[in-house]
């Protein structure tokens, strides 16, 4: 069962999200992570994640500017307390959001069914938790993580992809659009639970 979560949310950042805020190309914020100039660790998938705590003191340290993107307020805070299921399959959408609530009794548990929908019900309710399909109707999955990872308005969440499509490079392709757990449908319930419960260790 996972633990209670506070209000406080840790700001976590991709190598990518790095680089663009200090003004490099990507492989040289995984050189500074490489050579253990800048902390960082790696996600299930590989990729690299930064604190940033941790990319304040690096920039700090080497009396570079800091990135308008780490002063002041980010945006508003993700609920921690909330979950969206977003996947045009029912079946499997309350398959998933049934097993949920049913381990997670203190968390509000959401659902949609196509991406239109889901915009409107992230942006209104900023779920820290967002279990995404990639193959919806009316948008493109990964367009949807893509901008949920860029657009501080919705609160940076948390991103778990759960697919059928069997592209080559697709996992790869995901991480660097900012998801942070990738799985393959069909989906073990308790995989699922047990990288909601690990992520929550870190906000």
């Amino acid at each position: 069962m996972a633990k209670d979560i506070s209000t406080r949310r840790i700001q976590i950042f991709s190598a990518l999200e790095v680089a663009n805020m200090c003004g490099v190309v990507n492989q040289t914020a995984i050189n500074w992570i490489k050579n253990g100039y800048l902390k960082a660790f790696n996600t299930p998938g590989g990729q690299y994640r930064i604190y940033k705590d941790d990319l304040l003191a690096f920039i700090n340290e080497r009396g570079m500017r800091v990135p308008d993107e780490l002063l002041g307020d980010q945006g508003p805070e993700a609920d921690w307390k909330t979950i969206i299921v977003i996947d045009d399959d029912e079946v499997l959408n309350g398959a998933i959001s049934g097993y949920l609530k049913k381990n997670l009794e203190k968390h509000s548990v959401l659902q949609s069914y196509d991406g239109f929908n889901a915009g409107t019900q992230i942006m209104d309710k900023k779920p820290g938790f967002i279990i995404l399909d990639l193959a919806l109707p009316g948008v493109n999955g990964k367009d949807i993580c893509k901008r949920i990872k860029t657009d501080p308005a919705f609160g940076k969440p948390y991103i778990i992809v759960v697919t059928a499509l069997d592209e080559e490079g697709l996992e790869q392709e995901m991480y660097e659009l900012g998801a942070d757990r990738f799985f393959k449908k069909p989906v073990k319930l308790p995989e699922l639970l047990q990288s909601i419960d690990i992520a929550m260790e870190t906000v």
